[in-house]
């Protein structure tokens, strides 16, 4: 019998296949058209309503406002501008917590239980763990196998009073989309605060923060198609949330993010939402129809390919792969020209396996071997067949090569 020949190793693309979506997206050219003017012609202080150039900018600013808030159900004056989403949850977090200790009810043991979940974005565990310094109990609760949070762990933990509850709604590295209605709806019943983090769901499912009953929601500009550096935090007015800042400083956006605005990342930031909104459900189709055609591409060099989380709770564009025979670092170094990611912290030339792969139960071997895949606005059926070939090939000479 001959052996079976290696797969075909395809040609170069004329540029880097950009399949990394869930670290950031491409800045749309509609975004970036809206934004120019404010960089060097209505450069106006948004805060400087006594001129007419500080009034324009004031405007601009609060039409983005709305477009944010019309994209995740919420009302205008429920969105506070921030730099992204790790300040957002860093707001909401030790915001709630602090302006808690400061306040203590007027009846009643203080709440000082705050869970989250073991597969958060790591400036949600990192301020929730900070929380454990200053006199609170963080909670960290596993996942099923399937990446999901189990109602009955949430209804656990919730039998101590709890002051805070934080669970995102889709994961970064897996895309596994929590219930965060349902989930919300226990925390509710058990008197907490909610919060979810919306980095990477925010345009890409339909998100209504009003019906959730949600009490804090944190938003991103660059995960969907805005620009870097800034994003929002939604505090819900009705009941009122209260929060302490982080920093002081001039009392901007209701005194809980002090600082000048950026007029031109947030006009950015609101056709970016304008332009989620008005899509998303057509870009999500034809998304998801790019991610079958990837997995059937793989599936018909590597059989064994397994894809890490739920397959049915998941965002359009993300694929999590186990890979049968090569580290994940091997594969990338052999597709240069592809952009993925293994969702690892490298640190000193060592790659630790992804935390949230081991949270759902992933052996530390497998999710060595594992890479993340996040399709996008941008991606084409070209970049597609191209990646699927380019990772068959990089497998197969990486499992050969010599240990």
């Amino acid at each position: 019998m001959h052996a079976a020949s290696p797969p075909h190793r395809p040609a170069p693309p004329n540029r880097p296949v950009y399949l990394d979506n869930q670290a950031t997206t491409r800045c749309d050219p509609r975004v970036v058209a809206v934004m120019l003017p404010f960089f060097s012609e209505q450069y106006g202080n948004p805060h400087s309503v006594e001129h007419a150039m500080g009034r324009f900018a004031e405007d601009a600013v609060e039409a983005a406002r709305a477009q944010v808030a019309a994209l995740i159900g919420a009302a205008t004056n429920e969105v506070v501008f921030t730099s992204g989403a790790t300040e957002s949850n860093n707001i909401a977090i030790k915001g709630a917590a602090r302006h808690a200790r400061a306040h203590p009810a007027a009846a009643g043991a203080p709440r000082r239980r705050v869970v989250t979940v073991a597969t958060e974005h790591k400036c949600v565990l990192e301020a929730v763990a900070d929380l454990g310094q200053e006199g609170f109990e963080p909670v960290f609760l596993p996942v099923r196998p399937d990446g999901l949070v189990d109602p009955d762990a949430l209804r656990a933990a919730l039998s101590e009073p709890t002051l805070l509850v934080s669970i995102m709604a889709a994961n970064n590295e897996t895309g596994v989309i929590q219930d965060i209605p349902a989930l919300a709806a226990i925390a509710k019943e058990a008197g907490a605060l909610v919060h979810t983090d919306l980095a990477q769901a925010a345009g890409k499912i339909p998100v209504d923060l009003a019906a959730w009953r949600v009490d804090l929601a944190s938003v991103s500009g660059h995960k969907l198609y805005g620009p870097k550096g800034v994003g929002a935090l939604y505090v819900r007015r009705r009941p009122r949330v209260r929060l302490a800042p982080l920093f002081s400083g001039g009392g901007q956006e209701r005194g809980l993010r002090s600082g000048t605005l950026p007029a031109p990342l947030i006009v950015g930031f609101g056709e970016a939402c304008r332009l989620a909104g008005a899509e998303m459900q057509e870009e999500a189709d034809r998304v998801a129809a790019l991610r079958a055609r990837l997995l059937r591409g793989l599936r018909a060099a590597l059989p064994d390919v397994v894809v890490n989380g739920s397959m049915d709770a998941r965002l359009a564009g993300n694929l999590n792969l186990t890979f049968p025979a090569a580290p994940a670092a091997a594969i990338m170094a052999g597709a240069p020209d592809l952009c993925v990611s293994t969702g690892s912290a490298c640190s000193s030339a060592v790659v630790e396996p992804s935390y949230v792969l081991r949270a759902m139960g992933v052996a530390d071997a497998a999710a060595a071997r594992s890479l993340r895949i996040g399709i996008g606005r941008f991606t084409s059926a070209a970049d597609i067949d191209y990646a699927a070939a380019a990772l068959a090939a990089a497998h197969a000479a990486a499992a050969a090569a010599p240990a």
